[in-house]
Protein backbone atom coordinates (compact mmCIF):
# COMPACT_ATOMS: atom_id res chain seq x y z
CA UNK A 1 0.00 0.00 0.00
CA UNK A 2 1.22 4.23 -0.75
CA UNK A 3 0.03 7.11 0.06
CA UNK A 4 0.12 9.61 -2.43
CA UNK A 5 0.45 13.51 -0.90
CA UNK A 6 -0.02 16.80 -2.60
CA UNK A 7 0.72 20.13 -1.29
CA UNK A 8 1.53 23.89 -1.90
CA UNK A 9 2.87 26.69 -0.72
CA UNK A 10 1.34 27.32 2.57
CA UNK A 11 1.75 31.36 1.77
CA UNK A 12 -0.85 30.63 -0.60
CA UNK A 13 -2.74 27.50 -0.38
CA UNK A 14 -3.93 27.22 -3.94
CA UNK A 15 -4.59 23.20 -3.90
CA UNK A 16 -7.44 22.02 -5.85
CA UNK A 17 -10.31 19.41 -4.28
CA UNK A 18 -10.70 19.24 -8.04
CA UNK A 19 -7.08 18.52 -9.03
CA UNK A 20 -6.92 15.53 -6.14
CA UNK A 21 -9.59 14.38 -7.37
CA UNK A 22 -8.82 13.50 -11.16
CA UNK A 23 -5.58 12.46 -9.75
CA UNK A 24 -7.22 10.06 -7.13
CA UNK A 25 -9.50 8.86 -10.04
CA UNK A 26 -7.02 8.64 -12.96
CA UNK A 27 -4.66 6.10 -10.65
CA UNK A 28 -7.60 4.53 -9.04
CA UNK A 29 -7.02 5.82 -5.50
CA UNK A 30 -8.80 5.46 -2.28
CA UNK A 31 -10.52 8.12 -0.27
CA UNK A 32 -8.87 11.59 -0.27
CA UNK A 33 -8.91 12.71 2.89
CA UNK A 34 -7.72 16.52 3.65
CA UNK A 35 -4.52 17.48 5.96
CA UNK A 36 -5.11 21.21 5.73
CA UNK A 37 -7.45 22.84 3.66
CA UNK A 38 -6.43 24.09 0.26
CA UNK A 39 -2.78 22.97 1.20
CA UNK A 40 -2.33 19.55 1.37
CA UNK A 41 -4.39 16.33 0.72
CA UNK A 42 -3.50 12.40 0.76
CA UNK A 43 -5.24 9.17 -0.78
CA UNK A 44 -4.08 5.78 -0.60
CA UNK A 45 -3.17 3.43 -3.98
CA UNK A 46 -2.75 0.14 -4.25
CA UNK A 47 0.88 0.38 -6.31
CA UNK A 48 3.22 2.95 -7.18
CA UNK A 49 1.97 4.84 -10.44
CA UNK A 50 3.86 4.16 -13.46
CA UNK A 51 3.64 7.93 -14.19
CA UNK A 52 4.46 9.58 -11.17
CA UNK A 53 6.95 11.10 -12.52
CA UNK A 54 5.32 12.75 -15.00
CA UNK A 55 2.62 13.54 -13.00
CA UNK A 56 4.78 15.11 -10.64
CA UNK A 57 6.23 17.74 -13.40
CA UNK A 58 2.84 18.87 -14.49
CA UNK A 59 1.46 19.42 -11.35
CA UNK A 60 5.29 21.45 -10.63
CA UNK A 61 4.04 23.65 -13.38
CA UNK A 62 0.64 24.38 -11.50
CA UNK A 63 2.88 25.04 -7.79
CA UNK A 64 2.34 21.57 -6.50
CA UNK A 65 4.77 19.37 -4.93
CA UNK A 66 3.29 15.44 -5.05
CA UNK A 67 5.16 12.41 -3.15
CA UNK A 68 3.91 9.01 -3.17
CA UNK A 69 5.25 7.08 0.05
CA UNK A 70 5.07 3.69 1.20
CA UNK A 71 2.22 3.66 3.58
CA UNK A 72 4.15 1.45 6.34
CA UNK A 73 6.37 3.44 8.56
CA UNK A 74 5.78 6.77 7.35
CA UNK A 75 5.73 8.76 10.71
CA UNK A 76 9.60 8.55 10.87
CA UNK A 77 11.26 8.74 15.00
CA UNK A 78 14.64 10.78 13.99
CA UNK A 79 14.91 13.81 12.14
CA UNK A 80 18.27 14.66 10.12
CA UNK A 81 18.92 17.68 8.63
CA UNK A 82 21.48 20.14 6.98
CA UNK A 83 21.40 23.72 8.62
CA UNK A 84 22.14 25.77 5.52
CA UNK A 85 19.54 26.99 2.69
CA UNK A 86 17.64 23.73 4.85
CA UNK A 87 16.61 24.91 8.75
CA UNK A 88 18.29 28.35 7.92
CA UNK A 89 17.43 30.14 4.40
CA UNK A 90 21.47 31.27 3.95
CA UNK A 91 24.55 29.86 3.24
CA UNK A 92 26.50 30.68 6.54
CA UNK A 93 30.33 31.19 4.98
CA UNK A 94 28.87 33.26 2.06
CA UNK A 95 27.35 35.79 4.98
CA UNK A 96 30.62 35.62 6.27
CA UNK A 97 32.28 36.24 3.12
CA UNK A 98 30.14 39.34 2.63
CA UNK A 99 31.81 40.97 6.02
CA UNK A 100 35.32 39.97 4.68
CA UNK A 101 34.47 41.78 1.25
CA UNK A 102 35.20 38.37 -0.99
CA UNK A 103 31.50 37.32 -0.84
CA UNK A 104 31.21 37.14 -4.61
CA UNK A 105 33.84 34.92 -4.99
CA UNK A 106 32.78 33.04 -2.03
CA UNK A 107 29.34 32.68 -3.60
CA UNK A 108 30.90 30.79 -6.24
CA UNK A 109 32.54 28.47 -4.94
CA UNK A 110 29.86 27.45 -2.76
CA UNK A 111 26.84 27.40 -5.61
CA UNK A 112 29.48 24.94 -7.47
CA UNK A 113 30.48 22.54 -4.51
CA UNK A 114 26.49 22.76 -3.66
CA UNK A 115 25.90 21.50 -7.49
CA UNK A 116 28.46 18.99 -6.98
CA UNK A 117 30.87 20.08 -9.98
CA UNK A 118 33.88 20.53 -7.08
CA UNK A 119 34.90 18.53 -4.33
CA UNK A 120 33.48 19.55 -0.91
CA UNK A 121 36.16 19.37 1.45
CA UNK A 122 38.50 21.31 -1.13
CA UNK A 123 36.04 23.98 -1.64
CA UNK A 124 35.52 24.64 2.41
CA UNK A 125 39.23 25.21 2.51
CA UNK A 126 39.68 27.32 -0.04
CA UNK A 127 36.55 29.23 0.96
CA UNK A 128 37.78 28.84 5.12
CA UNK A 129 41.00 30.77 4.12
CA UNK A 130 39.26 33.74 2.26
CA UNK A 131 38.01 34.67 5.33
CA UNK A 132 41.50 34.79 7.33
CA UNK A 133 41.79 37.74 9.32
CA UNK A 134 38.44 38.12 10.36
CA UNK A 135 37.18 39.51 13.63
CA UNK A 136 35.64 36.97 15.87
CA UNK A 137 32.94 38.82 16.82
CA UNK A 138 32.02 38.98 13.24
CA UNK A 139 30.29 35.34 13.88
CA UNK A 140 27.37 36.98 16.79
CA UNK A 141 26.62 39.90 14.18
CA UNK A 142 26.06 37.41 11.36
CA UNK A 143 24.28 35.42 13.54
CA UNK A 144 22.10 38.54 14.89
CA UNK A 145 21.71 40.30 11.78
CA UNK A 146 21.78 37.90 8.91
CA UNK A 147 20.71 34.53 9.70
CA UNK A 148 16.68 33.61 9.56
CA UNK A 149 15.13 30.38 10.21
CA UNK A 150 13.86 28.40 7.14
CA UNK A 151 9.33 28.32 7.45
CA UNK A 152 8.34 25.90 8.81
CA UNK A 153 11.21 24.61 11.29
CA UNK A 154 10.47 25.40 14.22
CA UNK A 155 6.70 23.29 13.77
CA UNK A 156 8.39 20.36 12.13
CA UNK A 157 10.82 20.16 15.11
CA UNK A 158 8.40 20.72 17.96
CA UNK A 159 5.41 18.15 15.96
CA UNK A 160 8.08 15.39 15.57
CA UNK A 161 9.48 15.43 18.92
CA UNK A 162 6.37 15.32 20.76
CA UNK A 163 5.75 12.51 18.87
CA UNK A 164 8.99 10.97 20.07
CA UNK A 165 11.17 11.92 17.79
CA UNK A 166 15.04 12.95 18.18
CA UNK A 167 16.53 15.86 16.16
CA UNK A 168 19.87 15.99 14.37
CA UNK A 169 21.34 18.93 12.57
CA UNK A 170 24.50 17.85 10.58
CA UNK A 171 26.31 20.94 8.97
CA UNK A 172 29.09 21.37 6.20
CA UNK A 173 29.33 24.66 7.89
CA UNK A 174 30.34 25.52 11.63
CA UNK A 175 29.70 25.19 14.79
CA UNK A 176 29.49 28.86 15.95
CA UNK A 177 26.38 28.77 13.44
CA UNK A 178 24.79 24.92 14.49
CA UNK A 179 24.52 25.22 17.97
CA UNK A 180 23.03 28.80 17.69
CA UNK A 181 20.32 26.82 15.37
CA UNK A 182 20.19 23.77 17.18
CA UNK A 183 18.92 25.71 20.31
CA UNK A 184 16.50 28.14 18.70
CA UNK A 185 14.59 24.80 16.98
CA UNK A 186 14.89 22.22 19.60
CA UNK A 187 17.61 20.10 18.11
CA UNK A 188 18.63 17.35 20.41
CA UNK A 189 22.36 17.18 18.89
CA UNK A 190 24.31 19.30 16.64
CA UNK A 191 27.43 18.11 14.17
CA UNK A 192 29.68 20.26 12.51
CA UNK A 193 32.92 22.04 11.18
CA UNK A 194 35.20 24.39 13.18
CA UNK A 195 36.09 27.64 12.56
CA UNK A 196 39.65 27.93 14.15
CA UNK A 197 40.50 30.95 16.32
CA UNK A 198 43.29 32.54 17.43
CA UNK A 199 44.08 35.90 19.48
CA UNK A 200 40.14 37.22 18.40
CA UNK A 201 40.61 36.53 14.27
CA UNK A 202 39.71 33.54 12.40
CA UNK A 203 42.77 32.08 10.76
CA UNK A 204 41.85 30.77 7.39
CA UNK A 205 41.32 27.00 9.08
CA UNK A 206 39.09 24.89 9.71
CA UNK A 207 39.43 22.43 11.95
CA UNK A 208 39.83 18.72 10.70
CA UNK A 209 38.27 16.52 9.73
CA UNK A 210 36.39 18.25 7.68
CA UNK A 211 33.08 16.76 7.99
CA UNK A 212 31.18 16.59 4.64
CA UNK A 213 29.47 13.88 2.25
CA UNK A 214 30.86 10.78 4.29
CA UNK A 215 30.67 12.60 7.96
CA UNK A 216 27.25 12.71 7.28
CA UNK A 217 26.77 9.64 6.30
CA UNK A 218 28.03 8.36 9.47
CA UNK A 219 26.22 10.47 11.73
CA UNK A 220 22.79 8.71 10.28
CA UNK A 221 24.94 5.58 10.96
CA UNK A 222 26.20 6.34 14.45
CA UNK A 223 23.29 8.19 16.01
CA UNK A 224 21.06 5.11 14.95
CA UNK A 225 23.06 2.35 16.57
CA UNK A 226 23.16 4.68 19.42
CA UNK A 227 19.19 5.24 19.64
CA UNK A 228 18.36 1.85 19.15
CA UNK A 229 16.88 2.60 15.46
CA UNK A 230 16.53 1.56 12.13
CA UNK A 231 17.72 3.78 9.06
CA UNK A 232 14.46 3.11 7.83
CA UNK A 233 13.42 5.22 11.15
CA UNK A 234 14.90 8.24 9.70
CA UNK A 235 13.68 11.33 7.64
CA UNK A 236 16.42 13.37 6.44
CA UNK A 237 16.28 16.82 4.79
CA UNK A 238 19.29 18.73 3.08
CA UNK A 239 19.53 20.62 -0.71
CA UNK A 240 22.88 20.35 -1.42
CA UNK A 241 25.34 17.20 -2.92
CA UNK A 242 27.45 16.94 0.32
CA UNK A 243 23.40 15.64 1.63
CA UNK A 244 23.09 12.86 -0.83
CA UNK A 245 24.77 10.14 0.96
CA UNK A 246 22.51 10.25 4.17
CA UNK A 247 19.30 11.39 1.93
CA UNK A 248 20.11 8.06 0.18
CA UNK A 249 20.74 5.84 3.25
CA UNK A 250 17.96 7.31 5.41
CA UNK A 251 14.52 5.96 5.02
CA UNK A 252 12.75 9.18 3.99
CA UNK A 253 15.18 11.59 1.59
CA UNK A 254 14.09 14.66 1.25
CA UNK A 255 15.28 17.56 -1.22
CA UNK A 256 14.01 20.35 -0.20
CA UNK A 257 14.07 23.90 -2.96
CA UNK A 258 17.45 21.36 -3.91
CA UNK A 259 19.57 21.85 -6.89
CA UNK A 260 18.36 20.70 -9.78
CA UNK A 261 21.51 17.69 -9.89
CA UNK A 262 20.47 16.76 -5.85
CA UNK A 263 16.67 16.86 -6.73
CA UNK A 264 16.71 14.16 -9.48
CA UNK A 265 18.58 11.73 -7.05
CA UNK A 266 15.60 11.81 -4.62
CA UNK A 267 12.43 10.27 -4.14
CA UNK A 268 10.85 13.11 -1.98
CA UNK A 269 11.40 16.73 -3.61
CA UNK A 270 9.48 19.87 -1.90
CA UNK A 271 9.95 23.04 -4.33
CA UNK A 272 6.63 24.39 -3.29
CA UNK A 273 6.07 23.87 0.57
CA UNK A 274 7.52 24.89 3.24
CA UNK A 275 9.12 22.40 6.13
CA UNK A 276 6.09 21.92 7.39
CA UNK A 277 5.78 19.68 4.49
CA UNK A 278 7.78 16.65 5.63
CA UNK A 279 5.15 16.80 8.26
CA UNK A 280 2.13 16.02 6.02
CA UNK A 281 4.43 13.12 3.72
CA UNK A 282 4.29 11.56 7.35
CA UNK A 283 0.55 12.25 6.99
CA UNK A 284 0.07 14.84 10.19
CA UNK A 285 -2.74 16.88 9.99
CA UNK A 286 -2.07 20.80 10.44
CA UNK A 287 -4.51 20.34 13.34
CA UNK A 288 -1.47 18.47 15.25
CA UNK A 289 1.29 20.67 14.36
CA UNK A 290 2.42 22.38 17.03
CA UNK A 291 3.77 25.54 17.21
Amino acid sequence: MFIATLLTSPTNPTLDAALVENLRNAWGGGDAEWLAVNQAAEFPLASRPSNQWEIWADLQAMGVDLVVLPAEGRRKKMLLADMDSTMIQQECIDELADEAGVGDRVKEITAKAMNGELDFEGALIERVGLLKGLPETVIAKVLAERITLMPGGETLLATMKANGAYGALVSGGFTAFTASVADRLGFDENRANTLMVADGVLTGEAGRPILGKAAKVRALEEITQRLGLDEADVMAVGDGANDLGMLKRAGAGVALHAKPSVAKECDIRINHGDLTALLYVQGYKKSEFIG
